[in-house]
């Protein structure tokens, strides 16, 4: 059983490889928040293949926009 010294290493680490990758996400502009981009590794490291969550995040921002466009477009139509 790891020690807290070591799990304390472990999250340190880990914040490091999520400060940089926050960093280059900001640089390529993907509007991921620190969260988003956490979740996203994590997936990734479970098995998850990078390109089918890229899709997938696109789509859900897409029927998100159209969400937002409709429910605006109702609003002035009332």
């Amino acid at each position: 059983m790891p020690t807290t010294e070591e799990l304390q290493q472990k999250r340190e680490a880990a914040k490091e490889v999520i400060d940089v990758l926050q960093e280059i996400s900001l640089l390529l502009n993907t509007k991921l928040n620190r969260t988003q981009l956490s979740l996203s590794v994590s997936l990734i490291e479970n098995g998850v293949d990078p390109e089918a969550l890229a899709v997938v995040i696109k789509e859900l921002r897409k029927a998100g926009d159209k969400a937002r466009n409709g429910s605006a477009e109702s609003d002035l139509a009332d």
